[in-house]
């Protein structure tokens, strides 16, 4: 009687897991269904699961519109995300690391300020940023949409906590070979550390790669734009072109999957091991 009530449950947990799966796929479906389709076809009352001719030539059709360079928005889009995870990066595991191991009797008291920053909201800061970023005559440009992100003091938050239960036995080590705080944390904990850094790299890449009303601003140019203000573009009041937008938004999201595939195995673990519930 116990082994089918275990078997029974079993069954019942791979068939909530499947039909969950199936559902958390239906936007994709549906994204790559209107995709190939006609405006005709999407708008259609009479569904139908796939087009009766897949519209490949709609792709084409993306990439030649005069009225939006989206080859020039994926790679604005790719740049800002590379150069936005890898300093933050580097600034947020170096801020982590230098609050959890280098003694400093205000270290707690600049952790607890960096942390009182992600109480505040984000619309409170964004005018005296984008007023600062203009002052410096960054509008339009790369670094106007780079720099100002380059710290999350979230990413140092993982990482603080993360190094707090680093093996200090490595550093000792370290020290004994003459290593100080740099080259200890650039020789011994970097490497050792790979997994909490593809977890917070692929979280900030993600949130990058997703940015909107910050490059909606600043990007006023047009070969400034990001995939993100390219499709805005193709939905406003004046005009729904539905095909392209569908062929935009699935190309804009294969980066982010092909990123969270490769990196999905350290996500986990870069999260557990991070300490966060100490």
């Amino acid at each position: 009687m116990d082994d089918a009530l275990v078997r029974v449950g079993r069954a019942l947990r791979v068939v909530l897991l499947v039909a969950l799966a199936l559902l958390f796929l239906v936007p994709f479906y549906l994204l790559v269904r209107n995709a190939l389709a006609t405006d005709a076809e999407i708008t259609s009352p009479e569904w139908t699961f796939f087009p009766s001719t897949l519209q490949w030539g709609n792709i084409g059709e993306l990439f030649n519109d005069t009225a939006i360079p989206f080859s020039r928005t994926l790679l604005n889009s790719s740049l800002i995300a590379v150069a936005t995870t890898l300093g933050t990066l580097l600034l947020a595991s170096l801020a982590g690391y230098g609050l959890a191991r280098i003694p400093y009797r205000h270290a707690n008291k600049v952790f607890y300020a960096i942390l009182g920053t992600l109480m505040v909201p984000a619309a409170v800061t964004f005018v005296p940023s984008f007023v600062l970023v203009s002052s410096l005559g960054w509008i339009s440009t790369l670094r106007g949409l780079i720099v100002p992100t380059l710290f999350s003091a979230f990413a140092c938050f993982i990482f603080r906590q993360y190094f707090l239960g680093f093996p200090r036995e490595l550093e000792d080590a370290a020290r004994v070979d003459g290593l100080g705080y740099w080259r200890t944390y650039w020789r011994i904990v970097v490497p050792n550390s790979r997994p909490v850094f593809a977890a917070v790299g692929t979280i900030v890449f993600i949130g990058a790669w997703n940015a909107f009303l910050w490059p909606l601003v600043i990007g006023q140019d047009q070969q400034s734009w990001t995939v993100q203000v390219a499709l805005s573009t193709l939905n406003t009041a004046q005009t729904v072109n539905l095909h392209e937008l569908f062929v935009a938004a699935a190309v804009s999201i294969l980066p982010l999957v092909l990123v969270f595939l490769f990196f999905q195995r350290w996500i986990v673990a870069g999260v557990e091991r991070s300490g966060i519930d100490d």
